[in-house]
C-alpha cells in the first residue's frame, strides 16, 4: 500500500520474486494507492512508481530466495515498512498503474517464448551431437529409431512453437498501425505462443536428458541444467493453467482471434 504523506508516499507491504534486487539501485514498483474496498475492480487503484532501492534506508528489507536454477540472477522477497519515496517518482497518473503494466504483458509473453525456444534448441543440439558421437555395439546410438523419434518429435514441436511466436510478435507489431488487430487477438496469440514454446522446450529438454542416458544426469553435458531452467517459462510470469483459462475465456466464449490472411 502506498499512502500519500505530503510530497512523499509511504510504502508498506511485500513483493516476491523480484529479480536483481541484491544489486539494483532502482525498482519499478506497482502499489495500491486506493484501498480495495473503494474501487470497483481489484485492478483499479494501483499506481506505478520508479523508486530508489536504498538498502541503507529504514523500512526496506531484502531476503534472497534460493532457487532451483537461474543462478546468474538473484531473486528476492522485498519487504517495505513505511518506506518513504518522493511523490515525483510516480509514473503517469495515480490509479493508472495497472493499465500501464498491461502494455508490456503481451510483449513479455513473446520474450518468454523466445527464452523457452532457445533452451529447447540448445538441449536438442547437444542431444543430437551426443547421439552421433556415442557408439554402442559398433554404431552411433543416433541411428536407432528409439533415439531418433523422440528427438525428431521434439524438434517439430519447437518449430511449430517458433512459428506461433513469430506470428504473435508480428501481430503485436502490426497492431500499432492496424486498428483491425484487437488487443484480445494479440493476447490470445502471445499467450498461445508462450504456452506452446514452454511446453515444447520442456519436452525437448527432458528428451535430451534421456538421450544421454546416465550421462544426462551428469553436469558435464549441461542438459540437466537446461531441464532445470526450462521450468521458468512454464511457470512465469503466468502458469500454463492460467493461460488455458485465458484462452478458454477469450476464444471459446468470445470471437477475438485474428485470422491472418497472409
Amino acid at each position: 500500500m502506498a499512502t500519500r504523506d505530503g510530497d512523499h508516499y509511504k510504502i508498506s507491504g511485500q513483493k516476491i520474486w523480484i529479480s536483481s534486487a541484491q544489486v539494483a539501485t532502482k525498482m519499478i514498483l506497482l502499489a495500491r494507492t486506493t484501498a480495495l474496498e473503494d474501487v470497483k475492480k481489484p485492478s483499479e487503484g494501483l499506481s506505478l512508481f520508479y523508486i530508489d532501492l536504498d538498502k541503507s534506508a529504514p523500512g526496506l528489507e531484502l531476503k534472497r530466495i534460493a532457487k532451483m536454477g537461474g543462478r546468474s540472477v538473484d531473486a528476492n522477497e522485498v519487504f517495505f515498512d513505511n518506506y518513504r519515496i518522493p511523490a515525483d517518482t510516480l509514473i503517469g497518473n495515480e490509479g493508472q498503474g495497472f493499465k500501464i503494466v498491461l502494455h508490456g504483458m503481451n510483449a513479455e509473453r513473446c520474450l518468454l517464448a523466445g527464452e523457452a525456444l532457445g533452451l529447447g534448441y540448445a538441449a536438442l543440439r547437444r542431444a543430437a551431437n551426443y547421439a552421433r558421437e556415442r557408439v554402442v555395439f559398433g554404431r552411433p546410438i543416433g541411428q536407432n529409431q528409439g533415439i531418433q523419434h523422440p528427438l525428431a518429435a521434439a524438434y517439430m514441436n519447437l518449430e511449430a512453437a517458433k512459428l506461433a511466436t513469430y506470428h504473435a510478435a508480428r501481430l503485436y507489431d502490426r497492431s500499432k498501425e492496424d486498428e483491425s488487430v484487437t488487443q484480445h487477438a494479440i493476447g490470445v496469440a502471445c499467450n498461445s505462443a508462450k504456452y506452446l514454446a514452454a511446453e515444447a522446450a520442456f519436452t525437448a529438454c527432458e528428451r535430451a536428458v534421456m538421450a544421454h542416458g546416465g550421462m544426462g544426469y551428469a553436469q558435464e553435458y549441461h542438459v540437466e541444467r537446461y531441464l532445470r531452467e526450462c521450468f521458468v517459462p512454464r511457470i512465469a510470469p503466468v502458469s500454463k493453467e492460467m493461460i488455458m483459462n485465458f484462452i478458454g475465456e477469450k476464444y471459446v466464449t468470445k470471437t477475438t482471434v485474428h485470422f491472418d490472411k497472409e
